[in-house]
């Protein structure tokens, strides 16, 4: 999803929330800037996977291949890592038009996330590969998978990526959920605060949850002021 950002970098995010009632705002969520990359460490992040994919394609490895698509996938649609590792070809609608991907999210409710054109031609091309391996993409079967074809665990998704931040020579504090927090930090500012929207697309109970994001406004406002004029 391409998106022309006038700050370079983020320099927020959260820890995780602590243990409350639910029906209470989540206040424990502070700016952190190791749960989320930056504009540059996107661009890094992105330039390594497209080498593992050509590489994977040139030496029919399709390891390398979904590893691409799943920081593609992380990056663009913000699913958690659960989600990411359930995802069926029946739950990604591309064909007459359409351009969505319909969850059973936390909470045993159901969303639907609006996706780009971009990613579309993504998943696609994805579907293309992964048929070419010699991979099932009827409706019934996981869209991420290990080589035998079968569903791959959270873990492995897990470790997959800790093994790309790796080679990418980022720092080794980021996890795969960071792909959802950038990516709901980056919609927010590209749909202009738009909270509702950006709810639900993440599947947020409550707006209260998307709010935190909001945190980006003082942070990056005050780079803006310091930057005013020159």
């Amino acid at each position: 999803m391409a998106m022309i950002n006038p700050f370079k970098e983020f320099t927020f995010l959260m820890k995780s929330e602590p243990k409350t009632d639910k029906k209470k705002p989540s206040r424990g969520w502070i700016i952190d800037e190791s749960k989320c990359f930056t504009k540059i460490e996107v661009e890094k992040l992105r330039k390594q996977t497209f080498e593992e994919k050509t590489s994977g394609i040139r030496k029919m490895k399709f390891t390398q291949v979904r590893n691409w698509f799943m920081v593609e996938l992380g990056l663009n649609v913000g699913l958690r890592v659960t989600e990411m590792a359930e995802l069926k070809h029946s739950n990604v609608l591309v064909e007459n038009n359409k351009s969505s991907i319909v969850l059973i999210g936390k909470g045993n409710k159901k969303r639907t996330v609006t996706i780009s054109s971009s990613f579309k031609k993504t998943f696609k091309e994805y579907c293309q590969l992964k048929y070419k391996f010699g991979y099932d993409i009827d409706r019934e079967s996981n869209v991420l998978v290990n080589v035998k074809g079968t569903k791959i665990s959270k873990r492995a998704l897990q470790k997959f990526f800790k093994r790309i931040i790796l080679k990418s020579g980022l720092p080794n504090y980021f996890s795969i959920h960071c792909l959802r927090h950038t990516y709901a930090t980056f919609l927010l500012w590209a749909s202009g605060y738009n909270y509702r929207f950006v709810q639900k697309q993440l599947g947020h109970s409550s707006i209260r949850t998307t709010q935190i994001y909001a945190s980006v406004v003082d942070s990056e406002g005050k780079k803006a002021v310091e930057r005013l004029y020159k």
